[in-house]
């Protein structure tokens, strides 16, 4: 994921700290935790042949990565479907390599809709589309919309209208990139406040070098985090652990659901920042989940 990549050396001078907590987000949570959260570690993709010998067992052939994935994630950013649609019958066979029932594909919403329509005459394609994401079944998580970078408030209109039109059965999250979303209060707050209105979650991307989007609302009691690190960089680590804090924080006041997406621009050590982030979250009351496992000799984790 190259979107807000800054170079390397500017790293330790970016201030790095999460947003104060919005007051907003009482309106989301309900002050008390929620009986059984859950936080779904994920990445954008099982098609990795470096991870064979690392978090997949050696010799685990390409057919059956997907199945291995789930061993370790309990989530996966699905961008295959951003670039096509596909049917039914394909969706299905991807559920059926999965062996663990609290697994969620979160898939996204194709660009022929979310970008070349800018979500205008969109039925038939966004009925297509879903269509064949049913197929996922109990394992459909969040599905994800992601509009294009110039993308701006001046397409409200077309945004909301298209929000409004989903099924209210399943539930949708929203990623915007351009700038004035976040810098004039008139235009967040409105976003805000109709995104809470429709049921839609608002992504957090929390990239280096575009700060804006690490918004921190919550318009609903469940959170969508895209977590973009820098190859292991100490920093990596600190901001994992600013993250356990908040979601600490959210878990205390009710949060039910977090997806956080790992991304690494070169894709480099996506298992041991899953597993570090993992780690530090276990132990709070009644929450679940999946710490990556490694088939490493001499493994740090």
């Amino acid at each position: 994921m190259k979107f807000g990549q800054i170079d390397a050396a500017l790293l330790a001078d970016t201030d790095f700290k999460l947003p104060a907590e919005p007051v907003f987000n009482q309106g989301a949570l309900t002050g008390k935790p929620f009986p059984k959260p859950v936080i779904r570690l994920g990445c954008t993709t099982w098609n990795r042949k470096d991870w064979v010998g690392d978090i997949f067992p050696k010799g685990t052939r390409e057919k059956d990565f997907l199945t291995e994935y789930a061993r370790s994630f309990a989530s996966v950013e699905l961008n295959a479907t951003h670039y096509k649609i596909y049917g039914p019958d394909t969706i299905a066979g991807w559920a059926e390599k999965v062996k663990n029932p609290d697994f969620r594909f979160c898939p996204k919403v194709p660009q022929s809709i979310s970008h070349y329509s800018n979500l205008v005459n969109a039925r038939e394609s966004t009925t297509a589309f879903l269509e064949g994401v049913l197929a996922f079944g109990d394992m459909l998580g969040p599905i994800f919309l992601q509009v294009g970078e110039n993308f701006g408030p001046s397409r409200k209109d077309q945004l909301f209208t298209y929000l409004a039109s989903l099924p209210t059965d399943l539930r949708f999250f929203v990623e915007l990139r351009h700038p004035d979303w976040f810098a004039d209060p008139h235009h967040s707050q409105e976003l805000y406040a109709t995104l809470r209105r429709l049921n839609t979650g608002l992504i957090i991307s929390d990239t280096a070098g575009r700060r804006d989007v690490v918004h921190m609302h919550l318009p609903v009691p469940r959170a969508m985090v895209r977590f973009v690190g820098n190859s292991l960089h100490p920093s990596d680590y600190q901001r994992a652990d600013d993250w356990v804090n908040r979601l600490h924080f959210w878990l205390e006041n009710g949060l039910e659901e977090a997806y956080f997406f790992i991304h690494q621009h070169n894709d480099d050590g996506i298992p041991a920042l899953a597993n570090y982030f993992a780690g530090k979250l276990e132990g709070f009351p009644g929450l679940e989940i999946r710490r990556p496992k490694s088939f490493r000799e001499n493994t740090l984790f």
